[in-house]
């Protein structure tokens, strides 16, 4: 017989032979930091019975619900146990942070195959009083209509856009809670030794590298907005590439090349080409870039060889809003920045695959054309395009500080609960897998 894990006998304590909750959500890894417990416990209050899967000692580290469990095998192995648990608890939903990491992909292919509902967190398309949450896929595995008339259809149905409140995240938290979480992952390694990280570097190389840029972050913004004042003074006119984390998996998964230097190169030598004589190139730095990759440098030489050196500029600290508005164009690979250009009223093209990379909204044909051929959103289709995805995709609040947190909280639940629970499609285990379901079931100690 399979061992029942103990949210499963919690469910049938009173004798029942199914299970007595509402629903029943099976977390997998979430953003770092106590969001997907606290939601948890949020969910159980409301009389839904909660499950949790750890993979490393991170997850666990951050993870206050009794019933947890540890997965210790190998990636191979991993969609059958996925499989054989679901089918166990009777899942009925499925929440995670991010749907491309490898282990997560394949726990989404299982739970399609049993109509188990899957809910994808991410960061939050709009920026910065949001955060994602989305049925089936986020970013360029979003279930977002592709067609313009879509959104301008959908917004009849929906109430007037009420605004949000105001979210203040902590960069200082972010940091020390990344480093805990990614520190829990390396000293206990030895209990997960099958897991591998879907980040491209250990972590503690990009902590290694990242030491001294963020000790000059608050210098580097002292810098970027003088600059964006002085261009504000000036009438030379400027392009904007707001650069994106190699280890994103928007470069990684959602753009054609993978990586940032491709994009980089490419935008030079097409600026080079077809830009205005007059026009300078600026490359802003993600505000969370580590430098793992020398990208200044690589654009340097990039610059170089196509002979606009002293026509690139290249700046630590992200793209200030009032930067952006004053920019000719923005050119993005698929960051939510293409929403900010798009807000300030500034042409944008968008080099990979985005939600909101649709005519009407940004540059649709060649980028050589779009230095001196693009034209700004269609504001319509623009308010329409946000009003739809805020009801649909987004939740107010955030991740990285308490408050954030309570937000993000309260709306994700709300969100969760409004909708229908599926009728999952379980599975019978043969008895030839019930010893490795349960050799693999390792219950936290609370």
């Amino acid at each position: 017989m399979l061992v029942a894990s103990p949210a499963s006998e919690k469910e049938r304590k009173d004798g029942s032979s199914a299970p007595t909750a509402r629903r029943r959500f099976l977390f997998l890894q979430g953003p770092i930091g106590p969001f997907f417990s606290r939601l948890g416990q949020r969910l159980s209050r409301d009389g839904h019975a909660v499950h949790r899967i750890n993979l490393h000692g991170g997850d666990r580290l951050f993870w206050r619900l009794p019933g947890a469990l540890d997965y210790r095998g190998d990636a191979p192995d991993w969609p059958q146990f996925f499989s054989e648990c679901v089918s166990h608890w009777h899942v009925t939903d499925l929440l995670l942070f991010g749907d491309c990491r490898p282990l997560h992909r394949a726990a989404i292919e299982v739970a399609a195959a049993r109509g188990i509902r899957v809910h994808v967190f991410e960061e939050g398309y709009l920026r910065p009083n949001w955060v994602t949450l989305e049925e089936g896929g986020v970013n360029a595995n979003s279930c977002l209509a592709r067609d313009p008339q879509h959104y301008r259809d959908a917004i009849a149905s929906l109430p007037a856009s009420s605004g949000a409140v105001p979210v203040r995240n902590s960069f200082a938290r972010r940091a020390v809670e990344d480093v805990l979480y990614h520190s829990a992952m390396v000293l206990a390694r030895h209990w997960y030794p099958g897991y591998r990280t879907h980040r491209p570097w250990h972590p503690y190389v990009e902590y290694a590298s990242a030491a001294g840029r963020f000790l000059r972050r608050p210098l580097a913004k002292r810098r970027l907005a003088r600059i964006a004042r002085n261009f504000a003074a000036r009438s030379q006119p400027y392009y904007l590439f707001p650069l994106q984390l190699n280890a994103d998996v928007q470069i990684r998964h959602h753009f054609s090349s993978g990586c940032m230097q491709f994009a980089i190169e490419n935008v030079i030598a097409s600026f080079a080409r077809c830009a205005p004589g007059e026009a300078l190139l600026v490359l802003t730095e993600h505000p969370l870039e580590t430098g793992v990759v020398d990208l200044k440098s690589f654009a340097g030489r990039c610059a170089r060889a196509a002979g606009i050196e002293s026509r690139l500029l290249y700046l630590e600290g992200g793209s200030p809003r009032e930067f952006v508005r004053e920019c000719r164009g923005m050119i993005t690979v698929n960051s939510t920045m293409g929403l900010v250009g798009m807000d300030c009223g500034v042409p944008v093209v968008a080099l990979g695959r985005a939600v909101y990379a649709l005519p009407g909204l940004t540059f649709q044909g060649a980028l050589d054309d779009f230095w001196e051929g693009a034209a700004p959103a269609d504001p319509a289709l623009l308010d329409a395009f946000r009003r739809v995805i805020v009801a649909r995709t987004q939740i107010n609040g955030g991740f990285y500080s308490h408050s954030a947190v309570a937000l993000a909280v309260q709306g994700a639940a709300h969100r969760l609960q409004q909708q229908p629970a599926p009728v999952a499609q379980p599975v019978a285990l043969g008895r030839e897998h019930e010893f490795a379901f349960a050799s693999a079931l390792h219950p936290v100690a609370q």
